[in-house]
């Protein structure tokens, strides 16, 4: 299943917005090398694409196309790097919160 948001995704919940991103940036972080960089080319030629129709436009559909550029970016791209890291949510929320806790209970 595609997930939008972080919120939706059901390894992530009961923790909040830092705490999700911090799993997934951790996640995305051990993925295997060629899924990173089939990953960040994906996200290289989305980026690309918006930016030549901004290159491209006259007047003011260049502000119209600037202003799509972030959210439809996000748009397409949060989903594809949730769908890829879903499989290590759990471990790393575990090992990122269980050192959390032995850290606090050793204070």
């Amino acid at each position: 299943m595609l997930y939008f948001s972080s919120q939706k995704i059901p390894e992530l919940q009961g923790l909040n917005f830092a705490q999700r991103m911090q799993v997934v940036r951790t996640s995305a972080d051990k993925l295997p090398t060629p899924t990173k960089v089939g990953l960040n080319t994906l996200k290289l030629i989305i980026i690309f694409g918006l930016f030549i129709l901004v290159a491209r436009a006259d007047g003011w559909a260049i502000l119209g196309y600037a202003l799509l550029v972030a959210p439809v970016y996000m748009l397409i791209t949060r989903p594809i790097t949730f769908a890829l890291c879903q499989s290590q949510f759990s471990t790393v929320r575990q090992q990122l919160f269980e050192q959390n806790n032995s850290a606090q209970n050793d204070d």
